[in-house]
């Protein structure tokens, strides 16, 4: 692991600990236990530390869903099953997707690091196309499938909020 991504993680594991606020240069140094300075080095300004930890973030989910098959037919059930997978996969990354929600809120109003968040990260391909294969299994017919992958990508990401906020239990399962 090179030194980027000892940075990137430390930030990562700061933000979910101690919030976005607390992603400073100095408390990433301290959490990656590396000499002062360090961090700057790599990310001169906050912004770009802030890049640095999104990147990372976006880098480390899409690798969550690579292993899922997906059947040439499929019913609503096992659709739904599939979806709960996806959710419970990236959920188990609690510390950087709860890092990645504060962070969507802090850059809401930075469109190329809100981007890198979200349309832009390299996981939202893969859920995205993951998505489309799951409206073909269904039956969808292809010109509706664009529009209601993304749409189901919303609905998987806010499943993916509630479930590693704990602000609600999320039934991955009975629905």
């Amino acid at each position: 692991m090179d030194r980027r991504d000892v940075i990137a993680d430390a930030g990562i594991r700061v933000v979910a600990r101690d919030g976005v606020h607390a992603l400073t240069h100095r408390r990433v140094d301290i959490e990656a236990r590396l000499p002062a300075g360090s961090t700057s080095y790599y990310a001169r300004t906050r912004r770009d530390l802030v890049a640095l930890v999104a990147v990372r973030l976006s880098d480390g989910s899409a690798g969550d869903i690579d292993q899922l098959a997906i059947p040439d037919m499929l019913g609503p059930a096992e659709a739904a099953s599939i979806l709960g997978e996806v959710v419970r996969s990236m959920a188990a990354r609690g510390d950087a997707q709860a890092a990645r929600f504060l962070l969507m809120l802090e850059v809401r109003d930075d469109p190329e690091l809100r981007d890198v968040l979200t349309p832009a990260a390299a996981v939202r391909g893969r859920v995205t196309a993951l998505a489309v294969r799951l409206l073909e299994a269904l039956g969808i017919p292809q010109a509706d499938r664009a529009a209601q992958a993304s749409q189901l990508v919303v609905l998987v990401d806010a499943l993916l909020m509630y479930d590693t906020s704990h602000a609600e239990p999320v039934d991955l399962e009975g629905t």
